[in-house]
């Protein structure tokens, strides 16, 4: 048997055909026939080694959707036909005491998608079972891919921080993970903020589901909303004033990232002492987590915002991606 995908052979290289023999199916593995799979910064951030873990040839794609191909001998809970899901995750122990109490997504021997084995922009992939999931019924193939990556990534710290309906939100950026967050937060029930640079949003950050609007690039205005917030996510790959940030947040309040700062991020410790805040981060869910989104989305009828490009135009989207501005994800299909 055959694979064939797009992939790059050294860093930042355009992708071309490459074509690779998977070997025996594993007994807990199963293989997917790639209908769709979303582009995520991630993708390019590995294509281009920018994080020093990429292993070439690299294939990207981990927003994958398709139809399960093939079952291992040991796979129980997918079936042949099944339309399935798989994001940045492809294994993980299941052993360690992280994989044994359902964080398997804090599991140290992980493995990603993408780094190490070959990704989604491809006919086939394959991965462990439970990394794969079926999509609910009511949910669009065609779209649900950026919820594998981009969403979870902004649904995980709902449920890890365990917000209430009745909590108030900032989401700072409303990109590709900030219109995502935007929509999560306001269907969990909360009272929703966006900050952006970009006063032209302000309408499409309403119509996702914000209830105020706020033009960061404004520093009264930032400075008007202090003490406001029990939670803000930060949705961007970007150093921005983050004392003004922390004044907005409420005691106990907590800054939390979902974006990759391109700097360390220093703040004075007196901003966390005297409102006894916090700074946190988070990686995408558990495989628990991430059905638990999957029906929520199915529930709330939520779809992110998704420019198509057929796989055959693959460079074209990653360019898009590197130096253009999708709203808000770009999916791959067939």
């Amino acid at each position: 048997m055959t694979i064939h995908t797009y992939a790059a052979k050294e860093a930042g290289e355009k992708l071309e055909p490459f074509t690779y023999e998977p070997g025996e199916l594993g007994s807990q593995e199963v293989e997917i026939a790639v209908e769709y799979c979303g582009i995520c910064h991630s993708d390019v951030s590995v294509v281009d080694n920018d994080w020093g873990i990429s292993e070439y040839p690299v294939v990207p794609g981990h927003e994958i959707v398709g139809k399960v191909a093939a079952v291992g001998d040991a796979v129980t809970s997918l079936q042949v036909g099944e339309q399935v899901g798989l994001g940045w995750f492809s294994s993980s122990c299941m052993k360690c005491e992280w994989c044994l109490s359902g964080d398997h997504n804090l599991c140290q021997s992980a493995e990603f998608t993408i780094v190490g084995r070959y990704g989604g922009f491809a006919d086939k992939v394959r991965a462990h079972q439970n990394w794969v999931f079926q999509l609910p019924a009511g949910l669009n193939p065609q779209t649900v891919g950026p919820f594998f990556c981009g969403g979870i990534t902004v649904f995980n710290p709902i449920v890890q921080l365990d917000l209430k309906a009745s909590d108030r939100v900032g989401v700072i950026g409303i990109g590709g993970l900030g219109h995502m967050a935007l929509q999560f937060l306001s269907a969990w029930g909360c009272e929703v903020t966006a900050f952006s640079g970009s006063a032209e949003k302000e309408q499409e950050a309403r119509n996702l589901g914000a209830h105020h609007f706020v033009n960061s690039r404004d520093p009264e205005a930032v400075k008007a909303m202090e003490n406001s917030f029990d939670a803000i996510f930060s949705t961007v790959n970007a150093d921005l004033d983050w004392e003004s940030y922390l004044a907005t947040l409420r005691p106990r309040g907590r800054l939390h990232f979902l974006g990759v700062t391109p700097n360390p991020t220093a703040v004075q410790m007196f901003s966390l002492l005297l409102g006894q805040k916090s700074i946190s981060a988070s990686p995408v869910g558990s495989p628990g987590i991430t059905k638990q989104m999957l029906e929520f989305v199915a529930r709330k009828q939520l779809e992110p915002m998704v420019e198509f490009y057929p796989f055959e135009q693959v460079n074209e989207a990653m360019d898009k991606l590197r130096h253009g501005k999708p709203r808000y994800r770009i999916v791959l299909q067939r």
